[in-house]
């Protein structure tokens, strides 16, 4: 029922091999409930320890009376569901106890069986992990002196290591799992900034609608914002789409569109009277005059 399957004694009837079947289906269930009940039990113990320890240390430093009463038992602080001990705390008792129970049991195999003791440390690994390769299997000799105490033993030592060997498996997995979990959230972090840069920096040379703070400084040359006075936008000389050098150069279109509807409405702009031969126009071509102008009358 534990699930060593040594292999020395099997079924050799029909009816003891369907018997096998059934009786193996709930044997093992049950066998398993119980390994699971133990490390549930074993872990409310340890809780119940770490609790007593605390609630020790308390009273010695006066904080708790010594009688122990501290309101209703329902309360949380007397209740253990604070007091869970870590996964690691839990793992590491349980190797303990399974490398004490394994050298126990070792050094009773040694003389009795007449193994080494590095084959009955052998023996309890494989037998504890419900490994079972049969290559060496305790109890088999025709004759043991105090043979019913030396079976009672080790029923009760195969009983302990796998149920120790068992809870530590579980704990190990629960391990295994947190820190593929790390793994992967932090290879999905890596993966989310390595991302995050290459989008910035496919955005790093388009235009940026709405990123335009404080003055503008626009330039005859490029009747566009200059870079320093811009957020997130080189002048690289890539292409951008329509859309986005309208909404970047909005400030310069709206002087165009003002310089235009004072043209066409016969309101021309005042020109000094040095116009270096530059005269009025109507549409663009006024425009640049008149730029062209205010450029050769500030020099």
């Amino acid at each position: 029922m534990s699930s060593l399957g040594f292999g020395m004694t099997t079924p050799a009837t029909v009816g003891g091999k369907i018997f096998l079947i059934f009786y193996g289906l709930i044997g093992c269930a049950g066998t398993i409930l119980f390994f699971n009940l133990f490390l549930e039990r074993l872990i409310t113990v340890i809780a119940y320890v770490m609790k007593s320890c605390h609630e020790r240390q308390l009273r010695r430093k006066g904080v708790l009376p010594h009688d122990g009463r501290r309101g209703s038992g329902t309360s949380e602080a007397d209740s253990l569901a604070g007091w869970k001990p870590s996964v690691y705390y839990v793992m590491l008792i349980l190797c303990v106890a399974s490398l004490i129970i394994s050298c126990c049991a070792s050094a009773m195999y040694t003389p009795i069986e007449g193994w080494s003791y590095f084959d009955s440390l052998y023996f309890c690994f494989v037998a504890f992990s419900t490994i079972g390769f049969g290559d060496l299997v305790s109890s088999q000799n025709t004759h043991y002196e105090s043979q019913g105490l030396y079976r009672f033993g080790n029923f009760v030592f195969i009983l302990m290591g796998v149920c120790c060997i068992y809870s530590l498996f579980n704990v190990i997995s629960i391990v295994i799992k947190q820190s593929i979990n790390w793994i992967l959230k932090k290879l999905d972090c890596r993966c989310c900034h390595r991302c995050q840069r290459k989008l910035f920096r496919s955005r790093r040379n388009v235009v940026m609608p709405g990123n335009v703070r404080g003055r503008r400084n626009i330039s005859i040359e490029t009747d566009i914002v200059n870079e320093s006075d811009t957020d997130g936008r080189r002048l690289s000389g890539e292409m951008i789409s329509m859309k986005d050098f309208l909404a970047s150069n909005k400030v310069s279109l709206a002087i165009m569109q003002k310089q235009l509807s004072e043209t066409a409405n016969g309101y021309p702009r005042q020109m000094s009277s040095k116009q270096n031969g530059f005269s009025g126009g109507v549409g663009a071509l006024a425009i640049m005059n008149n730029r062209l102008a205010e450029t050769s009358v500030d020099r």
